[in-house]
């Protein structure tokens, strides 16, 4: 019997239909058929031609409009421009008493390769230049050297001191403030015949400077002319010899005969950012000379900072970061925690740690080298205690160094209470950085400005994260 006998169910088949015929009806040939060659040419007629030609050319012409317009937004904005730096503008000063040297004289071979010693170690901390003061005291070093004063000691010992610096690659700039350098007849500009044999003697021995302050009777441009005159026998564009003046006073001395100062004949001012004081300053009057010294800061020449006043102790380390971040040359004084010895103490040991870390990132950061500046009105957490907001509490000081998309934020606490920053402040700022350096150079890696709280007496420098225009 046949299995789909008697009706039509599933699996059977239509009468009159053969197993083999196909379960799906395929589409009409003529739909699936290819174009002929008549139809091709008549699809690629000289219409459609013109329209895919313009197709194309819209197309370039979109694509160079692009690429113009990318190139015209990168050529007009604003970018840095890297200033080639001298080698004074690139190093940190080391102001040392040139009895330091002539002590070690006096304890013989073994003292003198002591100090031999200290100079490759100072090139090791970045430190580019030694300010010898006190060298040509009556008592330790007269002026009138000359070449034929071969058995004098001061000038054995001098000789030698240049040479070993040379070989360190440390420069040495001769401090002569305060001292008389103009001929005896009182003619106003006039060079001592006996100065200047010994600035061409000192000149040929190596020394890279002069330090003279700005009243001495050679701050004029008569005697500066003639000094450029003859560091130009000695001068050369890696060995060029400076003038430094020292500003004895808020705002420097117009030139002995001059109205103003001729940036062509200084090369470096020496400023100092505390008033000169017998007793060590309190924090408030640290704090107002500061930003005093912050807000009213001059660009026409390149500076050189040195502390100048007599701080606290507890202030020393934080006046130290200030000066590393500054625009310009630190002036450093001589210190005994930076001196090389056996036995490093544990505060010895943070001093040179504090020092190396803002040397290394002065040397290599340019936003701390000749990037713009840029002082920050600074507020106070309002969660903080109310007695910080006193008017006679210390303020924190802020600033910023900016070179392109890079930025540092110093922060100088100079109160006795720990403080932290306003949201609405900080919120200006871009909210995470990296611990550059700290007073206490026990903070790490990263760190949030909103929930920064500063130390009593605490200074911090962070390289912020975000890039943001802030100059």
């Amino acid at each position: 019997m046949p299995v789909n006998a008697g009706h039509v169910g599933y699996g059977s088949v239509p009468s009159g239909a053969s197993e083999t015929c196909p379960l799906l009806t395929p589409e009409p040939d003529s739909l699936w058929r290819p174009m002929t060659r008549e139809e091709l040419e008549a699809a690629n007629g000289p219409g459609w031609r013109k329209v895919r030609c313009y197709l194309v050319l819209l197309f370039w012409l979109a694509w160079v409009t692009i690429l113009a317009t990318s190139v015209a937004i990168i050529i007009k904005s604003p970018r840095p421009v890297a200033t080639p730096l001298k080698w004074w503008q690139k190093s940190l000063f080391y102001q040392l008493q040139a009895d330091k040297w002539t002590e070690a004289q006096t304890e013989g071979p073994e003292g003198m390769c002591a100090m031999d010693e200290q100079l490759p170690y100072l090139k090791s901390l970045g430190i580019g230049a030694l300010i010898l003061k006190g060298v040509f005291d009556v008592e330790v070093f007269p002026l009138n050297l000359t070449a034929a004063d071969k058995n004098f000691a001061p000038l054995a010992w001098m000789q030698h001191l240049l040479s070993e610096s040379h070989k360190a690659d440390l420069k040495i700039v001769l401090d002569l403030c305060k001292l008389d350098l103009l001929a005896p007849q009182g003619i106003t500009g006039n060079l001592s015949a006996t100065t200047q044999r010994a600035l061409h003697f000192w000149l040929e021995n190596g020394v890279a400077g002069f330090v003279i302050c700005d009243t001495d009777a050679a701050y004029s441009e008569k005697t500066l002319l003639e000094w450029r005159r003859v560091f130009g026998e000695f001068s050369s564009p890696e060995e060029e010899r400076i003038v430094v003046v020292k500003q004895t006073s808020d705002v420097l001395r117009p030139l002995n005969g001059s109205r103003q100062v001729n940036v062509t004949l200084v090369d470096v001012v020496m400023r100092s950012i505390l008033p000169h004081s017998h007793h060590p300053l309190f924090a408030q009057e640290v704090a107002d000379a500061v930003e005093r010294c912050l807000q009213t800061r001059g660009d026409d020449i390149w500076p050189s900072w040195t502390v100048g006043g007599n701080p606290s102790q507890e202030l020393k380390k934080l006046l130290l970061v200030l000066m590393m971040t500054l625009p310009g040359s630190p002036a450093i004084h001589y210190d005994k925690d930076m001196e090389k010895t056996k036995d490093k103490s544990k505060m010895n040991r943070a001093a040179l740690q504090l020092f190396s870390s803002l040397s290394f990132s002065k040397a290599r950061e340019e936003a701390l080298q000749y990037g713009s500046f840029t002082f920050l009105p600074f507020n106070t957490s309002s969660s903080s205690n109310s007695s910080l907001s006193s008017p006679l509490s210390p303020p924190i000081l802020a600033f910023l160094r900016s070179w392109g998309c890079v930025h540092f934020l110093v922060l100088l606490n100079f109160g006795f209470q720990p403080q932290s920053l306003d949201p609405a402040w900080a919120s200006s700022l871009p909210e995470a950085g990296l611990f550059v350096a700290s007073t206490g150079m026990d903070r790490f890696v990263s760190t949030s400005l909103y929930s920064l709280r500063l130390r009593p007496y605490e200074a911090i420098v962070i390289k912020l994260l975000e890039a943001q225009n802030y100059s």
